[in-house]
This record gives structure tokens, C-alpha cells and sequence, in this order.
């Protein structure tokens, strides 16, 4: 085993990729909850307990190859804003059935593996300057970062500023800030495991205050397989003109996303070359895009590349083993899930004048901080004396954070760093294919307008 994922060559060992799986799993196994609870809102016809069990089945196959077949420490599951698109989109505004949206993401997950394999997605990568890599790891830590603080509910909506303070005598966020004051002081004390650690003493610290709630069971081994298979059963019915710019939007976001997420995981791990470019590239694209369709096929809308995969990177994992190790645990879930939901689960509290709700995680809240903390680090390698260079990546650290959307981020820096370029005279230091990659998301985003005038 050491040998095939090459622990020593990386400067790892079994313990360590055990507990970086384990951490990167904690991080994200929320999402075997809310995939669920988005897919399966009234009137989209997916059952919630059919969703779980596909959410759990696709995060495993794909995470475990993407550690065997690739050996990269990126660890897959449902995307986030992905599965909102097939619910509220494509499901309940333009009335498809699941089996159909399922069929859509199929079809997007397809058309990337095929840009994989003729080598585009990867070329693309390649042509990305090292600037606006750095850029997108600094600005994907600043988004994971505020991930952590909104689900701590140590940051909440606000509608007149957007954003605002959270209520600090609510007990879930009392004990999201005893969690990141603790997480921090193990990491600034360099221990190994400590955001792991973390994570386990604050779920117990609060199960003993009574704010997060014992698990009701221990096991539940009644698993529904309805929604397997439906998508692509459903593809013949898809095959329309009017989808196009429905799977555009997924393939946009679902090509850069994983992008980011690759090259910000790689740079915490120190997994890049000298051209920013992570070991086994292809594999690691290839891997990603079959797992879309993958999702689709399953029911569990797209599974991608996970950014909270830095928190098991944070912890040393270096090697596809820490993937294995969160498939696996997507595995174990299963059965486990009243266990699984006191530590990955969210809390409901009143809002700040009571009105309304805010949803909270505040056992795993601290760990996405801390990781964000991390990634940030590589904001030192951008050549800020270079405007050429430092303007986009300025513009992908402010906006992807701020958008809420690491492909909007990314889209932003691409435009902009081609513009600087032509306006200084200099077009020939921009690769051709990323003036290309800021042409489409230039027309992305004046879509909506585009459509509405078309109206």
C-alpha cells in the first residue's frame, strides 16, 4: 500500500492519510444531509431517503477513484449550487421530472470527460498564469473561510448590510466560537490531527451543554435504491435545443469549479510543480467528469472535487489514500447516520429578532476557518508590485468569496487579466486558450441579459 500511493515519496504514512481522510470527511459530511433536503423539496418527486443513499454511494465510488485511479487527496461529493439548479431549475421552474434533470447533469458530465480526454480541460489549466493560481487558492481559503463563519452563524444575512454579526448568547454559536478558539490553539500548537481533533471535542463539548442533540439510534439499514439509474434512462428525452444554455451554465461552473478546487488543495499540500500543474493531471479531471455523470446516473445530482478537501490536506494528507479513506467512510455512513448527523448535521435557531431561522454547523464550523486560514498563505506568492499580474488576481480574491461562486471568481480574474494585457500592448503573454476561457465566461454572465432582450 505505501508503495502503490507512495507515502514515502510525499513525506507520509498510514496514520497520517487515515486521519486526513477522516477529517476531510467530517468537514463534509453535511452534505449527505442537505443534498438530500434540497433535491428532495416538495414537488421535485425525489424521495429524501432514496437521495441519501445515492448522495453516500456516488461520494464513495468517485472519491475511492480518484484515490486509486489518480493518487490526488481530493475527496468528491454532490456540488453544492449544482444540486439547487436541478431542484429549482430545472425541476420545479422549467418542469422537468428528476429522472430528466438527472439526465441533463449525465449529458454535462459527459461533455467535460470528453474535453478531458481530448485534452482541452487540461490545456486550459495549463495556460492558467501563475499569478491567478495563486490567486484562486487565496481567494477559494477567503470563501471557505466565510463558509465556516456563516455556518457557525458567527456571521448572518443582514438585508441592509448584507451581512452582519451573529447572535452570540445563541448556545450553537456560543459553541461554534469555543470550537475555533480550541481548534486554533491545537494548530498554533502543531499538533497533528489537531483540526480532526477539533472537531470530535467540539460535538462532544456540545452534547454535554445539550446543544447538539444525542443521536436518536445507532444504525438503520433500510437503504432505498429508487433513484438509481433514473437519469440515464431518461437522456433520449433530453436531447432539446431549449436545455442548451441549462447545460451550459452547469458545464461552466462544473469545469472551473473543480479547476480551483484542484489547484488550491494541491498548493496546501505542495503538491504543484513549478508551473502550477498537481501530479497526474488528466486522471484527475477525468476522474472529476465521470463522476458528474456518475451523480447524475445515481440520482444524486453532479458529484465534483470538494474544496473542504484542504482540511485533510491541512492535516497531511498527501496521497490518494486520504481520498480512500473518505469513500470508505461515505460507505460506512450508511447505516450510521444518527451518529453521522451530531457531527456533520445542521442546527436551526431563531434569528436575530426572531424572525425566521439560521442554520448552523457548529461542530464543523471552526474546521472550514481554520482551513481557510491555511490556504490563504499562498496570497505571498502573487507579484503584487506586477499590476499586470496583481490586478486579476485581486479581482478573483475579492469577487469569488463575495460572489458565493468559485467559477464567477475565477471568470473575473480571466476577463480581467486578458483586458490589462491588450489595453499594456502585450496580447501575445496571454494564452490563446484563455482568451477563449474569458470570451465564454463573458457570455455567461451577460446571458441573462442577452436572454432577456431576446424575450
Amino acid at each position: 500500500m505505501s508503495g502503490f500511493f507512495g507515502f514515502s515519496e510525499r513525506g507520509t504514512n498510514l496514520r497520517t492519510e487515515i486521519l486526513a481522510g477522516l477529517t476531510t470527511f467530517m468537514t463534509m459530511a453535511y452534505i449527505v444531509f442537505v443534498n438530500p433536503a434540497i433535491l428532495a423539496t416538495e414537488g421535485t418527486g425525489l424521495p429524501i431517503t432514496g437521495v441519501f443513499f445515492a448522495t453516500c454511494v456516488a461520494a464513495a465510488a468517485a472519491s475511492i477513484a480518484m484515490g486509486v485511479f489518480a493518487n490526488y487527496p481530493v475527496a468528491l461529493a454532490s456540488g453544492l449550487g449544482l444540486n439547487a439548479i436541478v431542484a429549482f431549475t430545472l425541476i420545479l421552474n422549467l418542469g422537468l421530472t428528476w429522472q430528466q434533470a438527472m439526465a441533463v447533469i449525465v449529458i454535462e458530465g459527459l461533455v467535460v470527460t470528453v474535453l478531458v480526454l481530448t485534452n482541452l480541460r487540461e490545456a486550459v489549466m495549463v495556460a492558467i498564469p501563475m499569478s491567478l493560481k495563486f490567486a484562486i487558492a487565496v481567494g477559494i481559503g477567503l470563501f471557505i473561510a466565510f463558509i465556516g463563519l456563516k455556518n457557525g452563524g458567527i456571521v448572518v444575512q443582514n438585508p441592509e448590510t448584507y451581512v452582519a454579526l451573529g447572535d452570540f448568547t445563541q448556545g450553537p454559536v456560543l459553541l461554534a466560537l469555543f470550537g475555533l478558539v480550541l481548534t486554533l490553539a491545537l494548530v498554533a500548537r502543531g499538533l497533528r490531527g489537531g483540526i480532526l481533533l477539533g472537531i470530535l471535542l467540539t460535538g462532544v463539548a456540545g452534547m454535554i451543554f445539550g446543544i447538539v442533540p444525542l443521536p436518536g439510534g445507532v444504525v438503520d439499514f433500510r437503504f432505498d435504491t429508487s433513484t438509481i439509474g433514473g437519469g440515464v434512462l431518461a437522456i433520449p428525452e433530453v436531447l432539446r435545443i431549449s436545455l442548451i444554455p441549462v447545460i451550459f451554465a452547469l458545464f461552466m461552473t462544473d469545469f472551473f469549479d473543480t479547476m480551483g478546487t484542484v489547484i488550491a488543495v494541491g498548493q496546501e499540500g505542495r503538491l504543484l510543480d513549478e508551473n502550477g500543474r498537481p501530479p497526474h493531471l488528466k486522471r484527475i479531471l477525468l476522474v472529476d467528469s465521470l463522476a458528474a455523470a456518475g451523480g447524475g446516473a445515481a440520482g444524486a445530482s453532479s458529484v465534483t472535487s470538494y474544496i473542504e478537501s484542504g482540511a485533510g490536506v491541512a492535516e497531511g494528507g498527501r496521497t490518494g489514500f486520504t481520498s480512500v479513506v473518505v469513500g470508505l467512510l461515505f460507505l460506512l455512513a450508511l447505516p450510521f447516520s444518527p451518529l453521522i448527523s451530531v457531527f456533520g448535521g445542521s442546527l436551526a435557531v431563531p434569528g436575530p429578532q426572531g424572525e425566521g431561522e439560521i442554520f448552523v454547523s457548529p461542530v464543523t464550523a471552526p474546521a472550514l476557518i481554520v482551513v481557510g486560514f491555511l490556504m490563504i498563505t499562498a496570497v505571498r506568492f502573487i507579484p503584487w508590485d506586477d499590476f499586470d499580474e496583481a490586478i486579476p488576481a485581486f479581482l478573483t480574491i475579492l469577487t469569488l468569496p463575495l460572489t458565493f461562486n468559485i467559477s464567477y471568481g475565477i471568470g473575473f480574474g480571466f476577463i480581467a487579466y486578458v483586458l490589462i494585457k491588450l489595453s499594456r500592448g502585450r496580447p501575445g503573454e496571454v494564452h490563446p486558450l484563455l482568451y477563449g476561457a474569458a470570451l465564454l465566461f463573458a457570455l455567461a454572465f451577460v446571458w441573462p441579459a442577452l436572454q432577456g432582450l431576446l424575450s
